[in-house]
């Protein structure tokens, strides 16, 4: 992972939840996890990680992720044990 990858998880574990995570940002960091992620209808966004398949929601049409996906990607990364 590089410095932005970290910054970005810095965010989504910051508290109060951050409203400026942009989701390019965290699809980004996915990848770097080892992710892999595919379009599925609409604005849904297929993400493989941890031998799991999680549907998130792309924002639009303004970039950020809302603090409830936010909320629940950090509550997925702990379980998994990847912390700032």
């Amino acid at each position: 992972m590089n410095r932005k990858h970290h910054k970005t998880l810095e965010l989504i574990f910051s508290r109060p939840v951050s409203a400026n995570v942009k989701w390019n940002d965290i699809e980004s960091l996915f990848v770097a996890l080892g992710a892999e992620v595919s379009e599925r209808e609409g604005s849904r966004v297929a993400v493989f990680l941890f031998n799991e398949v999680r549907i998130f929601h792309r924002p639009h049409p303004t970039p950020t992720t809302d603090k409830g996906a936010v909320s629940s990607i950090r509550k997925w990364l702990e379980i998994h044990g990847v912390r700032p």
